[in-house]
């Protein structure tokens, strides 16, 4: 389905029904199509809300508005549209950033926040060159592979979902692209995350190197209330960066 919100227009995959919602905010470059075998497993018996972020799948992609704050009012427009009254949100590595931020205005509805792998509320640290790299991540079906190869994940994908990640990474809008590692990455929201009063779960995996268990200990769960962190074996975020 098509949502206008905040001047622009997003695509939503909606499923299931009922009175709590579960919304779910993808990495950068991904899509909703990231949540599928996830929201294919919950429906019918829970209602999911999928949002491709602008830039992103279906998405409309403007030349510019890539900040935290523009990417928290999409969903809110789409969580506002939908009328939906009870939601948790679910967010993904950036998405988990942006639901960071939409928790802490404390918005009516929210009930829960589930943070999967989710980029910490400080800016990101990285060196100029490896930020350049992270920038062309997304350019070639080659930097495409070699980024699901040593970054994305500790586990082969299967060959479908192989072909599309892939296929979201490239399609994703130049502004969209590049504003995540040389822009929003480096928003620090630590200021705001220390309000939010509903409970937070983190999910991380054992061999994540991206944001790894023990940074999101530190970095997270020490300014979050009521969060409470599970570390699931054998898998990941792999690559290593410094900070």
């Amino acid at each position: 389905m098509k949502v206008a919100t905040n001047g622009i227009v997003l695509h939503v995959e909606e499923q299931g029904d009922g009175e709590l919602a579960l919304v779910f905010l993808h990495y950068w470059g991904g899509s909703s199509r990231t949540w599928k075998h996830v929201t294919t497993g919950l429906a019918p018996a829970f209602h999911t809300v999928a949002i491709d972020n602008r830039g992103w799948g279906q998405s409309d992609a403007p030349n510019d508005g890539y900040a935290l704050t523009d990417l928290a009012a999409d969903a809110e427009g789409v969580i506002e549209a939908l009328k939906l009254r009870r939601y948790v949100l679910v967010g993904h590595l950036m998405g988990g950033k942006v639901a960071q931020l939409m928790a802490s205005r404390r918005p009516a509805g929210l009930v829960g926040l589930v943070l999967v792998a989710p980029s910490p509320p400080q800016p990101m640290a990285m060196p100029d060159e490896a930020r350049e790299m992270m920038a062309g991540a997304y350019t070639t079906r080659a930097t495409v592979e070699a980024t699901i190869d040593n970054v994305l994940t500790a586990r082969p994908l299967s060959a479908e979902d192989r072909e599309q990640v892939i296929a979201d990474s490239l399609r994703g809008a130049p502004p969209a692209k590049i504003a995540w590692p040389k822009a929003t990455s480096l928003e620090d929201i630590t200021g705001q995350v220390g309000i939010i009063n509903v409970p937070v779960i983190v999910i991380v995996g054992e061999s994540d190197r991206v944001d790894s268990p023990a940074l999101l200990q530190v970095e997270l769960l020490t300014r979050v209330p009521q969060a409470a962190m599970r570390v699931l074996p054998s898998t990941g975020v792999t690559h290593e960066r410094s900070r």
